[in-house]
C-alpha cells in the first residue's frame, strides 16, 4: 500500500508515537507486507525469528520491537508493539469510509455493464465494460473489476483477511487496507468470498473461471485461464500459475506455489508447493498415480495378514 505521498521517518514515529533509528527526513513511500515489500516502504517484525528476514528484505523501514543494528540505508521504528503500530497506520492512511447509497458516487462504471437490484458497490470502485454484476453481489471499496466479467448472486469482493495475533485476552486482527483485483474475461460463481490483500492485492488473472462456494484468501495470486470448482478453500498468499485445475473440495495451505498446468484432484489437501505439468490426488496432494498406487498397496494389507496367519 503506497502513501499519498511520502513521509518522512519522523512523521511516520509521531502518528505511532514511537522512537526512530535514521534521518529523521528518511523517506517513508508507503507500508507492506514482507512478500510485497519494496524500497521505501514500512515491514514489521515482532519475533527474532524473523527479526534478519525483514532487516533484510527490500523494505528500507523496519517496525521493530527491539533496537538492533540498523543496515546501512535503512531506518527503524522502535515500537513495544508492532502488531498494533502497523494497524494504526493503516487505519491513519486507510481509514474505513461509511457507505451512504448503494452504489457509491465515486464509483465507476463501464459501458453496457449491468448492475442487477441488490448488488452493493463500495467507494472508489472500479467496473469495466461489458460486464454482468447478479443480485446481492457485495463489491467492497477499492476494488478493481476488467472488462467482460460475470459475477453471480451472493458473491462478496473485498472481505477482510483472515488474520489475527493471539492475545492474553482473545485476538487482534490485522486490519486488511489492500485491494482485490478481477482482471478481464474472469467468470465467479455463486456465494464465493474474494479476501482484500493486507496491504497490498488478491488478483484473479485474465481468463479464469472460478466456480460457486469458492474461498480465496488474502494476498493469494490466481494466473491465467485457471478452472476452480465448487468448494476449494484456498488460503491466504497463495501463488496459483497459469492454466491450472482444481476440482471441488480442495483445501490448499498458504504461502505455496501451484505450478502452471497442474491438476488437482476433487478433497485433496496441498499442504506444499506442486511442480508444474503434474497430476496430483490425495491428503497430503501426490503424484496422481503414486497416490493409487500407494492405495492399491493398503487394499492388499488384509489379504497379506490372513496369509501370515496361515503360515504361522
Amino acid at each position: 500500500m503506497k502513501f499519498p505521498q511520502a513521509h518522512t521517518l519522523q512523521q511516520i514515529a509521531t502518528i505511532i508515537s514511537s522512537e526512530y533509528v535514521g534521518n529523521s527526513d528518511f523517506p517513508v513511500l508507503g507500508m507492506n507486507e514482507i512478500h510485497v515489500v519494496s524500497p521505501g516502504d514500512i515491514v514489521f517484525v515482532d519475533h527474532p525469528k524473523y527479526y534478519d528476514k525483514a532487516l533484510d528484505s527490500a523494505a528500507t523501514v523496519v517496525l521493530i520491537n527491539k533496537k538492533v543494528d540498523c543496515p546501512d540505508g535503512k531506518a527503524l521504528l522502535i515500537s513495544d508493539d508492532p502488531f498494533r503500530d502497523f494497524n494504526l497506520l493503516t487505519k491513519y492512511f486507510k481509514p474505513f469510509q461509511k457507505a451512504n447509497s448503494l452504489i457509491s458516487d465515486t464509483a465507476k462504471i463501464g459501458e453496457n455493464t449491468v448492475i442487477q437490484p441488490g448488488s452493493f458497490v463500495g467507494n472508489n470502485v472500479s467496473i469495466g465494460d461489458n460486464c454482468y454484476i447478479h443480485a446481492n453481489v457485495s463489491i467492497y471499496d477499492d476494488t478493481i473489476i476488467g472488462d467482460n466479467v460475470t459475477i453471480h448472486a451472493g458473491t462478496v469482493l473485498g472481505t477482510d483477511a483472515f488474520y489475527y495475533q493471539k492475545r492474553s485476552n482473545g485476538f487482534d486482527k490485522l486490519i486488511s487496507g489492500g485491494r482485490v483485483v478481477i482482471e478481464d474475461n474472469v467468470d465467479l460463481g455463486a456465494s464465493c468470498t474474494i479476501d482484500r490483500g493486507v496491504t497490498g492485492d488478491t488478483r484473479i488473472k485474465e481468463g479464469t473461471k472460478i466456480d460457486n462456494q469458492v474461498q480465496v484468501g488474502h494476498d493469494t495470486i490466481i494466473g491465467k485461464k485457471c478452472l476452480i470448482a465448487s468448494q476449494v478453500g484456498i488460503a491466504g498468499c497463495v501463488v496459483i500459475e497459469d492454466e491450472v485445475t482444481i476440482w471441488g473440495q480442495v483445501g490448499i495451505t498458504s504461502a505455496i506455489t501451484i505450478g502452471s498446468k497442474a491438476v488437482i484432484s476433487a478433497q485433496s489437501g496441498v499442504s506444499k508447493s506442486l511442480d508444474p505439468n503434474k497430476s496430483y490426488f490425495g491428503t497430503p496432494a501426490d503424484d496422481f498415480r503414486k497416490k493409487y498406487k500407494e492405495i492399491a498397496s493398503i487394499r492388499q494389507i488384509p489379504d497379506l495378514i490372513e496369509k501370515l496367519k496361515k503360515n504361522e
